[in-house]
């Protein structure tokens, strides 16, 4: 008994006993912090790009290729492409620090900026603009001409909380007193743009609100959609969807992928990659540049989403 009260208080007495001081080896700068080297026998760590569903995932794949591929040489390290159903599934992830970089829609930046602190990256220059629209379209045999038209109708909405897929076919609903329940016969969504042309392109739906990037794109794969379906309205000019990140990457990485995404417009080598997303270059744009997409999703009542 005598040993084990002397072996308890030996190791107590050590515990408590004051630590040596140990020095300090040099000093860090936190003003100037690079990235940590990759270990020896390990490979380098993923960039986790996700891209909202504005196109169907096969479409986003063939598209984004060429693309990530131009990324991953130019960073030498891997890069992952995520991919979720809806634009808020894609949010969680960069919320939670899952994804490191992310082609978001408009709403869906407007959304994560205020609720978490979504940054901005660049923006695309498409055509020299940075702005988009919310085209309706329906049917080319159709005879409406307006959202009035479509009521007791079928409508392809995009993604729940799509600023061009759903907020402003609502919001023009609403301005005609009612909401897209009593409005259409039936509403659904398709969760890709480029579905929801096809959608009224094979009359499975009466009318839809789309991208009009992603419709330009369309009809320019596919002349023989001019054919098939029509333009009876655009919305005003909306802040162009940007490239964000995560707020918890590290600083030095998000300058690093902005000085590269700014750099591709004058790299030949980049023109292949940005061709085949239908970007003429990357630029900076100003938060500002989304107020009238706040200003729509403030005045706009949204049901709750599926």
């Amino acid at each position: 008994m005598k040993k084990i009260i002397l072996l308890l208080t030996t190791v107590l007495l050590a515990a408590c006993s004051v630590v040596p001081e140990s020095k300090v080896a040099g000093k860090v700068d936190l003003d100037n912090l690079q990235p940590l080297p990759t270990p020896e026998r390990y490979d380098a760590v993923p960039l986790r790009v996700a891209v909202a569903a504005v196109i169907s995932p096969k479409g986003t794949v063939e598209s984004y290729a060429p693309f990530l591929k131009y990324l991953e040489r130019k960073l030498n390290r891997p890069i992952e492409l995520v991919q979720r159903r809806t634009y808020l599934e894609i949010n969680d992830l960069i919320e939670h620090g899952e994804v490191d970089l992310a082609f978001v829609c408009t709403s869906a930046y407007v959304q994560g900026q205020a609720a978490f602190g979504m940054e901005l990256l660049v923006a695309p220059q498409v055509n020299g603009r940075t702005t988009y629209n919310s085209v309706l379209i329906v049917p080319a045999d159709s005879k409406a001409q307006s959202m009035a038209d479509l009521r007791g109708k079928n409508f392809a909405f995009t993604d729940p909380i799509s600023l061009t897929g759903r907020v402003y076919p609502t919001y023009l609903v609403e301005q005609l007193g009612s909401t897209p329940e009593q409005f259409f016969a039936r509403a659904f969504f398709t969760y890709g743009h480029d579905e929801a042309i096809r959608a009224v392109a094979n009359k499975l739906a009466d009318g839809a609100a789309v991208d009009s990037l992603v419709y330009e794109y369309a009809v320019e794969r596919d002349p023989s959609l001019v054919e098939k379906i029509k333009i009876i309205h655009s919305s005003p000019d909306f802040g162009i969807p940007p490239v964000v990140v995560s707020p918890y990457i590290r600083p030095q990485v998000k300058e690093e992928l902005r000085a590269l995404f700014l750099g591709m417009g004058d790299d030949p080598a980049a023109q292949a990659a940005l061709s085949t997303i239908g970007v003429d270059r990357f630029v900076l744009i100003d938060d500002g540049a989304y107020d009238s997409a706040r200003a729509l999703v403030d005045n706009t009542h949204m049901p709750q989403t599926p």
